[in-house]
């Protein structure tokens, strides 16, 4: 069978809010995770830093400001409050399913900003092949130390290639820039879809768009402006309500992409042999 690919963002594309705002947040005392959001904002401005950096570097702050140590089992336990979108438990055995039925092995990939030690603690974990987001170095004792992964909106793009390639350990960088024949690369751009819920994911959106894959923008009640936005400046192929029950929109879209990327993968078959 014939390899196709799902990548997703991960908050408020499969869950309904930043991942850190279930939990970790307000365990650091702050009602509104706005507040916190701005630090972080106000730090990057400051220091001329990247986001995602001032992020990681604020919480760890945080926590020994309170006199404990920022641990790997603070961001484990937060992996079971993370609230999924309806359907999600479900969707990946369902869209498996029926790429089974059209040839297409369905594989599914994380790209995301957010916590890979958070995300490893969800109950669909074991869904995704790989999944690329921040995380820390630890000690010994699991203490955080360093960033050892950071995610940004302009990094995500290089998974992507990861995912094309099948090379997946993040510190392969010399197969990774290896040149690589495109009738090589195990999961052509062409069968891939992403699905995301925000601007933060435009680069993503526009690569896997340009080079003949689907991008979906998945949105709330809450953020159908947003996705509004990225159809009407051409970003994302399609948009979709954040529901993947059975039956769904989101659902039916995904099914005709996957029927499409079928027949393409059948007539490129055809061509082959006339060569």
């Amino acid at each position: 069978m014939k390899k196709a690919a799902i990548l997703y963002d991960f908050d408020k594309t499969l869950c309904t809010k930043a991942m850190q705002e279930y939990s970790l947040i307000p365990s650091l005392g702050y009602s509104n995770p706005n507040d916190f959001w701005k630090e972080v904002s106000d730090m990057a401005e400051q220091s001329h830093m990247d986001n995602i950096l001032a992020y990681l570097y604020l919480l760890k702050k945080k926590y020994e400001e309170q006199g404990s140590a920022l641990q790997k089992k603070d961001f484990e336990a937060l992996g079971k409050t993370i609230v999924l979108y309806p359907g999600v438990k479900t969707w990946f055995r369902r869209i498996n399913a029926y790429g089974r039925s059209l040839g297409l092995d369905v594989e599914h990939y994380v790209i995301s900003s957010g916590m890979t030690e958070i995300i490893e603690q969800t109950s669909i974990a074991d869904e995704f092949t790989s999944i690329f987001a921040c995380s820390y170095l630890y000690d010994e004792d699991g203490n955080a130390c360093w960033p050892s992964l950071v995610v940004n909106y302009t990094t995500k793009t290089q998974y992507i290639f990861r995912i094309n390639k099948q090379v997946l350990e993040v510190s392969n960088d010399s197969d990774l820039n290896a040149y690589t024949t495109m009738d090589k690369r195990p999961i052509p751009l062409t069968r891939m879809i992403y699905i995301a819920d925000g601007l933060t994911d435009v680069p993503c959106m526009k690569l896997v768009k340009e080079h003949g894959g689907k991008s979906i923008a998945v949105y709330s009640p809450e953020s159908c402006e947003t996705a509004k936005i990225l159809i009407r400046d051409q970003r994302a192929d399609y948009m979709s309500p954040a529901d993947y029950e059975e039956g769904s929109d989101m659902e039916k879209l995904v099914r005709k992409i996957l029927d499409h990327m079928h027949a393409d993968a059948e007539l490129e078959d055809v061509e082959g042999k006339i060569r």
